[in-house]
């Protein structure tokens, strides 16, 4: 890695600029929001369109944790196929999750539409690759199983495959045209300022350290002041250092490293996904790969290049990039990063009731955008109207892993172990 700079391609090509305040003073509000996410912000921006006093506390700056690292595809429901959603939650809750996070891509953008932020919004689908034969049979399930349900997928053939994503190297893929792409850290950036626009207070560098309840409503402190919110929620997903322990969310840390190129030549910005879908594959230890407005090739994959494995991740990225696209392998890498991802043991999102006016929203499994934009906005809504029913899915009264910081090793090492193998073996 010593000749990868460890710098994020979000802040250097962010379109979408941001500053929150200073918090300096002790403040009230009908509702505060800890965590400066896709979460947080949906949240924030929904309950100031409403008329709501809000304040945001960040404790760095918005978008500083899985929003501003995430891969950018706004993905049209879960990583799990639908049956299983439906076999884990039962077919009237996992049914409406399902369709709620169906609709998640076209909330998205037409949030982008209607607060016009900048931030790179390609709506032209997303590619499940298949990274061997065995791939092909898990798209084909997931082909029958969102057919079902009434989701517009097309499973593509080999050749088509080809074409699409500019590699031979699949061997089918499944189309989701609900879905697409965007600059994540613009689109978190774009929320908040939609969201100051519309009278909340944000506050970046502001880090809660106790929080309680003070009668019907909830006190926090941070930097010092106090704060007085009617209702209350935590969205701070994989990000939540400095918080009590008692509304920390409980899930397993997996590491995602991306890897951007320099733009690619026009040549080759013609071949590698001409058509600007954003994929990933169905290898066991994941990878994706998707083309930014400037033309460089972003390429993913499970475990953290800012580790102990740092070198075994670098190493496989190169290898990757020339076996996917050889046309490529000259082309170095210009920027390398690394984002947490808050892992359930199901893969469902978790809402935890605290009490009756507070909620905490964790737990997307690598799919932040969507969900986080949904989640986040519904429970706007739930707070303020004192109402579950527009929640995506029933809140819990508490909820909690078992063995996290082991099942978290047990993921790195599988990721290290993989990339220290010759591409091909396991995908």
């Amino acid at each position: 890695m010593a000749d990868f700079p460890r710098s994020n391609l979000w802040h250097a090509s962010a379109q979408e600029q941001f500053s929150g305040a200073a918090l300096a003073e002790d403040l009230s509000a009908e509702l505060i929001i800890v965590g400066g996410g896709f979460t947080g912000c949906a949240a924030a921006l929904e309950a100031a369109r409403r008329g709501a006093s809000v304040v945001l506390l960040e404790a760095h700056v918005i978008g500083h944790g899985g929003s501003g690292r995430n891969v950018g595809l706004v993905n049209a429901g879960l990583w799990l196929p639908p049956d299983q959603i439906i076999a884990q939650m039962g077919e009237a809750a996992g049914g409406r999750l399902i369709e709620e996070l169906g609709q998640g891509p076209e909330r998205v953008f037409a949030l982008i539409d209607r607060e016009d932020i900048a931030c790179e919004a390609t709506r032209a689908g997303t590619l499940h690759l298949a990274h061997a034969p065995s791939g092909v049979a898990d798209l084909e399930s997931r082909f029958r199983q969102g057919n079902r349900i009434g989701a517009p997928v097309q499973l593509l053939d080999a050749e088509e495959t080809q074409r699409r994503s500019g590699s031979g190297e699949f061997h089918g893929a499944l189309l989701d045209p609900r879905a697409g792409t965007v600059q994540p850290l613009s689109y978190c950036r774009g929320l908040a300022r939609a969201a100051a626009a519309a009278g909340a207070r944000i506050f970046e560098g502001a880090q809660v350290s106790e929080i309680s309840r003070d009668g019907s409503g909830w006190q926090l402190r941070c930097n010092g002041h106090r704060l007085r919110g009617a209702r209350l929620l935590i969205a701070t997903n994989a990000y939540h250092e400095g918080l009590p322990a008692a509304y920390r969310p409980s899930f397993v840390t997996v590491s995602y490293s991306q890897f951007a190129t320099a733009p690619l030549p026009e040549a080759l910005r013609e071949k590698v996904l001409p058509g600007g879908e954003g994929c990933w594959d169905t290898a066991l230890v994941m990878s994706s790969f998707r083309i930014d407005r400037a033309g460089r090739l972003i390429l993913g994959g499970m475990g953290d290049a800012e580790g102990p494995a740092r070198a075994l991740h670098g190493d496989w990225a190169r290898r990757k990039l020339r076996r996917v696209f050889p046309e490529l392998a000259d082309i170095g890498f210009e920027h390398a990063w690394r984002g947490q991802i808050a892992m359930t043991r199901d893969h469902v999102p978790k809402i935890v009731r605290l009490g009756s006016s507070a909620l905490s929203i964790f737990g997307y499994s690598g799919r932040g955008i969507a969900p986080g934009t949904v989640f986040g906005t519904a429970a706007a809504e739930a707070l303020l109207e004192g109402s579950e029913a527009a929640l995506p899915i029933a809140p819990v009264e508490g909820y909690s892993e078992r063995f996290t910081r082991v099942m978290g090793g047990y993921y790195e090492a599988g990721a290290a172990l993989t990339h220290a193998l010759k591409p091909g073996l396991l995908g």
